[in-house]
């Protein structure tokens, strides 16, 4: 039953035009980017790169946000979550079903803009070799973040509105880029008590700032096998503890 909640999900997420729109808008920034790499002499490729991955994950980041926190709202508001439910599906299976679904939309439209920045580095005549596997690392790194941000906006969906649920979602976001800096400023003032408040924070936010390795493939950099394992293991283990989260609150909910 997950499974075809699932699959609805993403017919649904296909049919909006939306996502076009924010596609496109990346493939026009891509494309940008080969024009700004033309003028850029000697550095063509590294603007290329940037831009290009720079793109994806904004674009990603803005459809996981603003889809993710409507995902439970939107059916409960139009009152078929009620039909729903009455068939033989648990609470937590429509759930998992919904963000599977939107983890399908996201990952076929990171697939189309990847091919799309590939595209612009055949076009101006970059040839492919093995240190461009840091540009599929990074690709995956950002597919890491958006399954996680995509968990935190189903979470505050479940109880909040969507205005509410992007704000709360961009907020953590932000806070988990700059988690370390948090923790540093902390530290730096001296005070145990603020030390200790930093810490905490910085582990308890998402930490956003360890899946940014776009600097690293733009200039070629290999990523390390171990950063790769233990973002895998952090982020899966993080989108874990949030799910049930989801899974506790949106069971005990009152739908009535």
């Amino acid at each position: 039953m997950p499974l075809v909640v699932a699959i609805n999900t993403f017919r649904e997420a296909v049919r909006d035009r939306v996502l076009y729109n924010l596609i496109f808008f990346a493939l026009l920034m891509i494309a940008a980017a080969v024009l700004v790499g033309q003028i850029s002499i000697g550095i063509e490729k590294l603007v290329i790169i940037n831009l290009g991955l720079t793109a994806i994950s904004v674009v990603g980041l803005a459809m996981a946000v603003f889809i993710g926190v409507g995902l439970v709202y939107k059916e409960m508001d139009k009152r078929t979550l009620d039909a729903l439910l009455a068939k033989p599906i648990r609470r937590w299976e429509f759930l998992f079903g919904k963000y599977a679904g939107l983890l399908l939309t996201l990952a076929v439209n990171t697939m189309l803009m990847t091919l799309g920045l590939g595209a612009a580095l055949w076009y101006v005549g970059r040839p492919f070799s093995r240190v461009d596997a840091s540009i599929l690392v990074a690709v995956y790194f950002i597919g890491l973040e958006l399954a996680l941000v995509t968990a935190l906006a189903l979470l505050f969906s479940c109880f909040s509105t969507p205005m509410l649920s992007a704000v709360f979602t961009l907020a953590l976001y932000v806070g988990g880029v700059f988690s370390a800096d948090i923790r540093s400023l902390g530290e730096m003032t001296g005070s145990p008590a603020l030390g200790a408040m930093g810490k905490v924070v910085y582990y308890l936010l998402p930490n956003f700032h360890n899946f940014n390795v776009i600097a690293a493939a733009a200039h070629g950099r290999a990523v390390p096998a171990s950063l790769i394992a233990a973002n895998t293991a952090y982020a899966a283990a993080y989108i874990a503890v949030v799910l049930l989260a989801a899974a506790a609150i949106f069971s005990s909910r009152d739908l009535k």
